[in-house]
């Protein structure tokens, strides 16, 4: 088990926001902890997305006789999700972006910050990853693949192949190229014993990945395989879990 300091009372505060209960106050109050908090920054953008999957399921099921007003519902939800996300201006919510049965995938991986870390040092040491960072960044999405591919070619360390395909299949996947994604999130997994924490996020984006491409029975294994895992996505990974079974 990966040792992680939950905050309850953060996350108790994240839902209530997410549910309309919290004062226009208590709002700045969370915001201001959630910018100085990348986690439970990330947190609050995948329950926001799974708010989603739930309100647009069940507006599905109601007796609501045309498709407009279900719509119109749909894009309520969305506008919640965009409040949240604007704030820091990551997310581009997309209704094209919808998985099976309306599940939302994330819709953008963060790019890792590469601060310096004891328990990955890798991460933050490489430099190759850094620089295509930058690229993507600036807009140059197809030099930053073709540094990261070429850099993986000539790699032989497993940690770093599977730090690269991880940086490289987030890259794809923001740019909407699934399939390519897809093939680099299963190679950060196949790596043999590396770091326990690009494992994680190898089965959590790859779980995503699937979902976008319509995969549900794999993305579900692969969501298990993360909440096993129990670190950083466990909690979310279960509450993706939960929502693919209650649409079954």
């Amino acid at each position: 088990m990966i040792e992680s300091n939950f905050n309850k009372d953060l996350e108790r505060k994240i839902d209530l926001y997410i549910n309309g209960k919290l004062s226009s106050e208590q709002v700045d109050e969370l915001w201001s902890e959630l910018i100085q908090d990348e986690y439970y920054l990330d947190y609050a953008k995948s329950v926001a997305n799974l708010k989603a999957v739930i309100e647009s399921e069940r507006k599905s099921r109601e007796a609501t006789p045309t498709y407009q007003l279900r719509r119109v519902a749909t894009y309520g939800v969305a506008a919640a999700i965009a409040l949240i996300i604007g704030v820091v201006g990551v997310l581009n919510f997309n209704s094209s972006n919808s998985g099976v049965n309306g599940l939302e995938a994330v819709n953008w991986i963060e790019y890792d910050t590469y601060r310096s870390s004891n328990d990955s040092p890798a991460i933050t040491n490489n430099e190759v990853i850094k620089a295509a960072i930058r690229l993507a960044n600036d807009g140059n999405t197809e030099e930053a693949i073709q540094l990261l591919e070429a850099e993986i070619a000539s790699e032989i360390d497993v940690n770093t192949i599977a730090e690269l395909s991880l940086s490289l299949g987030s890259i794809q996947y923001n740019y909407g190229d699934y399939a390519n994604a897809l093939q680099n999130f299963e190679r950060v997994i196949a790596q043999e014993n590396i770091n326990t924490l690009i494992l994680e996020k190898g089965y959590w984006y790859l779980a995503n990945t699937q979902i976008q491409l319509d995969n549900l029975n794999d993305a579900e294994i692969n969501l298990q395989k993360t909440l096993d895992i129990d670190g950083q996505y466990s909690r979310v990974a279960e509450r993706y879990l939960n929502a693919i079974n209650s649409l079954r």
